[in-house]
């Protein structure tokens, strides 16, 4: 029989981690190894947006992470009701940014 506790993942959320990121804009860019998740904060009348977080995935990781939310927002559905995204979906979003520039 197989200990139970060697399975068991302990994960910490620090205080700061915790308090969570604000972002209305995410840009996806992928490369044959990895997803780039750029998440955003465009402010009204701000000409500058900034990136207020990076999360770099495998091709594999980045799978199970769309199914794991195409998995969420059913259940958010079935219980809420269908989502209305405003103005129909587009995949990026026009801003009067344009895409981040790479930078060195």
């Amino acid at each position: 029989m197989q200990d139970d506790n060697q399975n068991q993942l302990n994960i910490e959320l620090s205080e700061e981690v915790a308090q969570g990121t604000y972002s209305n804009l995410a840009i996806i860019t992928h490369s044959p190894s990895e997803f780039v998740l750029d998440f955003v904060r465009v402010v009204p009348g701000v000409p500058k947006a900034q990136v207020k977080s990076r999360i770099i995935l495998t091709p594999d990781h980045a799978k199970r992470l769309m199914k794991a939310l195409q998995e969420n927002l059913q259940k958010y559905e079935a219980i809420y009701g269908p989502i209305q995204i405003q103005g129909g979906y587009e995949p990026f979003p026009s801003t009067p940014f344009g895409p981040p520039k790479g930078q060195a």
